[in-house]
């Protein structure tokens, strides 16, 4: 955490201290919402998801991420406010002028040297074709195959074989998951009281493991993939996600980033993993 700064109340003045949270880039170095103290704090009347997250850029790599919006709350009247940050700058260094997304520029003197092959860079293309030439990469939209692990591949598991329970309802996605997650080794699941609303996901805790269940028809995207993260760093756990749809692209480009295990439940509940940190969670269990 940083130093705590003072952010004044607008509603009964009283001055409340406020460390702002540091978060780690993809990269590695930490980052934090940098607040703009001149600007006065906007009361939260209401929640709009848009507002929730700030574009933050990584200073070290250049990266920009979306993190939670800096907000205090008062301790005097209660009132919650959010504190104004300020927007990302361009950076000066060598990050500048970096692809969205990259946060880095190639280094030139790390690039592929040229194709030595005299016949010039028509025959490297046509070898690419053929069982010599470098593999042809796969076609945007589609996972490249990959190694499977876990029980698919025949690991020595001591565990027996997973149980599915068919999904009819919203409440059976949920139950599949929990059974799930303590057929992987994870002790004393708990599960949410009352009946799971169809449109909303829902979470499962157990000691070491925060876990979210999308019962939803529509792709998990890469707020939920993020938000699931962030409660398993505030809980120092493991963060995993289950999804009835699937996800979006760019949510598992990000879950990879950050080394969250995804699965697709079917309508038979057998959990299927589809990224490689689901994989390896299979492969060693809790």
């Amino acid at each position: 955490m940083a130093e705590a700064v003072p952010v004044r109340c607008p509603s009964c003045r009283r001055e409340n201290g406020y460390s702002v949270p540091v978060y780690p880039c993809a990269c590695g170095s930490p980052v934090a919402p940098p607040l703009d103290l001149t600007a006065p704090p906007v009361p939260l009347t209401h929640r709009n998801w848009s507002e929730v997250w700030v574009t933050v850029r990584c200073a070290a790599c250049g990266r920009e991420s979306e993190w939670p919006h800096p907000e205090v709350g008062c301790g005097s009247c209660g009132l919650v406010v959010r504190v104004p940050v300020h927007p990302p700058e361009e950076p000066a260094g060598p990050a500048a002028g970096a692809g969205a997304g990259d946060g880095v520029r190639e280094d030139p003197a790390r690039a592929e040297p040229p194709d030595p092959d005299p016949a010039g860079p028509q025959a490297a293309d046509q070898g690419a074709a053929g069982s010599g030439g470098r593999a042809a990469r796969p076609a945007a939209g589609t996972a490249a195959p990959r190694p499977r692990t876990g029980p698919a591949a025949g690991l020595p598991l001591s565990r027996p074989a997973f149980r599915p329970v068919t999904i009819r309802t919203a409440r059976d996605a949920v139950v599949t998951a929990a059974l799930y997650l303590r057929w992987l080794g994870f002790q004393d699941v708990r599960q949410p009281d009352g009946v799971p609303i169809p449109s909303a996901a829902v979470d499962l805790r157990a000691p070491g493991v925060v876990a979210q269940v999308d019962p939803t028809t529509a792709p998990s995207g890469l707020r939920a993939v993020e938000c699931v993260w962030l409660n398993g760093l505030t809980a120092s756990a493991t963060s995993v996600y289950f999804s009835l749809a699937g996800y979006t692209e760019d949510a598992r480009s990000r879950a990879d980033e950050l080394g969250i295990p995804l699965f697709v439940m079917d309508l038979t509940g057998m959990p299927q993993p589809v990224n490689d940190p689901a994989d390896r969670l299979v492969g060693r269990g809790a």
